[in-house]
């Protein structure tokens, strides 16, 4: 069994408050877990309204499964205009 966590950093753009904060991620983790079925969830920075930190985990028969999955996962978080990665960290097990 192996598994792939990463650890993204963002920056929400336009959040004027935690409960708009809180919107945007919700509806991307959302849309995440529904989309790659991982686990994923806000892991630090819950009190700061214009930053998050994002931990995710898959679960893989391979290293190569598990480094694909966290890439389109990443990739997939590109594309939400409201989010800027500001540093990712991805460790396979």
């Amino acid at each position: 069994m192996i598994i792939g966590s990463a650890i993204l950093s963002v920056r929400i753009i336009g959040a004027q408050s935690l409960k708009e904060k809180r919107g945007i991620l919700l509806s991307m983790i959302r849309r995440t877990r529904n989309k790659y079925n991982v686990a994923i969830a806000e892991v630090g920075s819950q009190n700061l309204w214009q930053r998050a930190d994002i931990g995710i985990a898959v679960i893989s028969s391979t290293v190569k499964h598990a480094e694909i999955q966290l890439q389109n996962i990443v990739r997939f978080i590109e594309t939400e205009p409201r989010l800027e990665i500001v540093s990712l960290e991805t460790e396979i097990l």
